[in-house]
């Protein structure tokens, strides 16, 4: 009889790129997201921005099926809850003020990425529930207080809540492609107010001063990763505290993933002032870091949004995912839409307490999401 087998690497260096990206290539590669490519996790371990030091400790986990990898899940032993976007911080002192220890925790994550993709990398779903059951069973062994798969497909949840792990809701913006022709094509559908307003908008972002260039692959030279870096720390130093991902990254995704990179800077006076970094899936841009050096009117919603929909429209891709949170993508034609995460409590009291919380905090999401997309721009009927 054929054997499955599930092990736990230490870095995603234990496992060849073409075994790591060879499972899981039907629905399970849903979008074809890059976030969980070999590729893109070796830069996060090679560059440093995860690893000792950083609370992200890499535990991927790998099924082999009589010795050939079947599936995979991006997995991380967690020292604190940063980099995650779906947030525990509550949870982890109600458990500290119940006398427990939340930290470590396990994350089935991609670090520092709130884009929904695959976790339990493998087109068996018996696999799939062969890499929970490996979770389970490394936190119960090493005395963790929980594991969590963020980000997860909603057939990926649905599986987890099959075997007894709790659903979690919570909300994102998304643009979605319905097949049009050009930017002035989907402005068409929208109410002539917020169509007049989006026009001015782009006007008065374009008279900045300077120009806008969309960069990608071989286009992408030194310079521009240099200036997209100061954007990064700038940003990141504001919203974070510190940035996470280290200047090698930047150097790491040029060597491996530019091809996957669409970069739009604005240029003035031959000085980058401002700049979005993209990464491009089958079918999906999503958008990940912006920053400046100058502040320029509506320059941000220009780079971030609006540039994200003309190279959508222009390159067949049906949606624009532009990263966590902002009620201000709602007027720039991003709806709410659900996004999903399983949790996973060794406690029982614990875990009967955070599945009566769930259940409401769902309900609420899901009439915050119905209120909010009638307030979205475009025309009724």
């Amino acid at each position: 009889m054929a054997e499955l087998t599930v092990s736990v690497l230490p870095s995603i260096g234990g496992i060849a790129a073409a075994e790591w990206d060879g499972c899981g290539q039907g629905e399970a590669r849903r979008g074809g997201d890059p976030f969980t490519t070999h590729r893109f996790l070796a830069a996060l371990e090679e560059s440093g921005s995860v690893g000792e030091g950083t609370g992200w400790h890499p535990s991927h986990l790998v099924a082999r099926l009589d010795g050939v990898a079947v599936g995979v899940a991006p997995l991380y032993v967690k020292t604190h809850s940063q980099g995650e976007y779906i947030f525990d911080h509550a949870w982890a002192h109600a458990y500290e003020r119940a006398g427990g220890r939340y930290y470590p925790k396990l994350q089935c994550a991609v670090p520092f990425t709130p884009a929904t993709g695959p976790r339990l990398i493998a087109d068996d779903p018996n696999v799939q529930t062969a890499l929970l059951a490996a979770m389970e069973h490394v936190a119960g062994q090493a005395g963790l207080s929980s594991a969590h798969v963020t980000f997860c497909t909603a057939a990926e949840r649905a599986l987890g809540e099959a075997k007894g792990w709790l659903g979690r809701t919570t909300t994102q913006y998304h643009w979605d492609n319905d097949g049009y022709a050009s930017y002035e094509d989907f402005l068409s559908r929208l109410s002539s107010r917020k169509r007049k307003a989006l026009r001015k908008e782009r006007e008065r972002a374009n008279a900045f001063g300077g120009e806008i260039l969309s960069l990608r692959g071989d286009q992408i030279k030194p310079q521009h990763w240099d200036a997209m870096w100061a954007f990064y720390q700038d940003t990141g130093s504001r919203k974070w505290g510190r940035p996470y991902l280290t200047r090698a990254f930047f150097d790491a995704m040029h060597e491996t993933m530019r091809d996957d990179c669409l970069l739009i800077l604005a240029e003035r006076d031959g000085r980058a002032v401002a700049g979005a970094l993209n990464l491009i899936g089958r079918d999906t841009l999503y958008g990940r870091y912006w920053g400046c050096v100058e502040d320029h009117p509506f320059l941000h919603f220009e780079l971030c949004y609006h540039r994200a929909i003309d190279w959508a429209i222009a390159h067949g891709l049906a949606r624009v995912e532009a990263g966590a949170q902002g009620e201000h993508k709602l007027a720039r034609g991003y709806l709410p839409v659900e996004t999903h995460s399983l949790h996973w409590v060794a406690d029982a009291g614990f875990r009967r307490a955070l599945a009566g919380y769930l259940t409401d905090e769902i309900a609420a999401v899901g009439d915050d999401i119905a209120e909010t997309a009638a307030f979205g721009p475009f025309r009724r009927g």
